[in-house]
């Protein structure tokens, strides 16, 4: 899908052709869409793919009279289990003389985001600014995911103490994995903006100086929230993995000592079921009174041995 957008007193609106100074939209597109940007637009078809590869890392490069511009943006998910996850989705920003284009394989929340006027005073015609305002609100997304992710995981520390749940594992393994993405991400992400700081791809003007100092702080800032969350959920985990063990000990420590006063009865009864005269005190009250004194005298000693 192809939508076009301009600015009108600092908001964004919806334009129904291209114009020059105007924002290009591109989510899913098809191969006819794709075909119209390279030969209707003269986008190099190198950009393009790029910025439809779902692997690709973030990155900037510059061919011609063209700037390309790989971010890697947050994304939330839920899968089949309901297990909360979160991984990254690279956005191509291709910025040309009259255009600036953005190109994603899916929606994601920064476009929809830019698309419905939530980022102010978004204006696609100063190229720089709109690139840099874009990459803000990525950076404030990690970070907001970043706090979910804490959530989730402090709540789940709240179970630990009777968890033997395997939802609670999943979810604390996905927690993980999701840090994983957003460290590799954020990591790609502040390289490629400092290589904008440089200004040697990208021209950079005085009033922008500012935002693009706030864009490497809060990649800074999310950079170092994940690396601490990425510790606390590894000594988490260790200690999920210690209460479930400890927890199993309990279970099967129980299922010992039922064993135990079972077979007392048992014995007792085999006992006094042989076919002979010579059992002592051969009555049934009194088989069934021992093995009952027995029962409790067991319990009573392994109960006392477990708290020793």
């Amino acid at each position: 899908m192809i939508r076009y957008f301009t600015s009108e007193n600092g908001r964004i609106c919806r334009s129904e052709t291209a114009v020059p100074g105007c924002w290009v939209s591109v989510v899913a597109p098809t191969q006819e869409e794709i075909t119209a940007l390279i030969e209707g637009f003269g986008l190099d078809i190198g950009f393009v793919k790029s910025s439809l590869d779902e692997e690709e890392s973030s990155r900037i490069e510059r061919e011609d009279d063209q700037t390309l511009v790989i971010i890697d943006s947050p994304m939330p998910d839920v899968d089949e289990d309901k297990t909360k996850m979160f991984y990254t989705q690279p956005i191509g920003i291709i910025l040309t003389k009259e255009y600036v284009f953005t190109i994603s394989i899916q929606d994601t929340q920064i476009i929809h985001e830019a698309e419905c006027g939530v980022i102010r005073n978004l204006r696609p015609e100063f190229k720089t600014r709109f690139v840099l305002q874009l990459l803000l609100r990525i950076a404030a997304l990690f970070l907001m995911y970043l706090k979910q992710i804490d959530k989730i995981s402090s709540a789940a520390e709240q179970e630990l103490h009777d968890a033997m749940k395997n939802e609670l594992l999943m979810q604390l393994l996905a927690l993980e994995k999701s840090l994983v993405y957003f460290s590799t991400s954020l990591k790609a992400n502040e390289a490629t903006i400092e290589k904008i700081f440089r200004g040697r791809v990208i021209k950079l003007y005085d009033e922008d100086q500012d935002l693009l100092e706030d864009v490497l702080i809060e990649m800074k800032q999310a950079i170092e929230m994940s690396s601490i969350y990425t510790g606390i959920l590894s000594s988490m985990m260790d200690g999920f993995s210690s209460v479930i063990s400890n927890n199993l000990n309990m279970v099967m420590w129980r299922l010992t000592i039922v064993t135990i006063l079972m077979e007392i009865p048992n014995i007792i009864f085999a006992f006094y079921g042989i076919n002979t005269p010579d059992v002592p005190m051969n009555y049934t009250w009194f088989a069934i009174s021992l093995a009952a004194a027995l029962m409790v005298i067991a319990a009573v000693i392994l109960m006392r041995w477990k708290k020793k």
